[in-house]
């Protein structure tokens, strides 16, 4: 069986929420299109609003 690559837009959430956890501005994201970078900023508020309550250290 073939192994099949993520999607890319899942994988652009979990990067975006990774660059949440670690605190870097919203700013940074590093996509160009529309969808990418809306879940790539998705991941980001998910991992932001944990921040806020405590999930993670500053």
């Amino acid at each position: 069986m073939k192994r099949q690559k993520r999607d890319c837009l899942a994988r652009a959430h979990a990067k975006g929420y990774h660059a949440g956890v670690l605190g870097r501005a919203k700013e940074v994201c590093p996509f160009q299109q529309v969808d990418a970078k809306s879940s790539w900023l998705g991941g980001w508020r998910d991992a932001y609003e944990e921040r806020s309550h405590g999930l993670f250290m500053k």
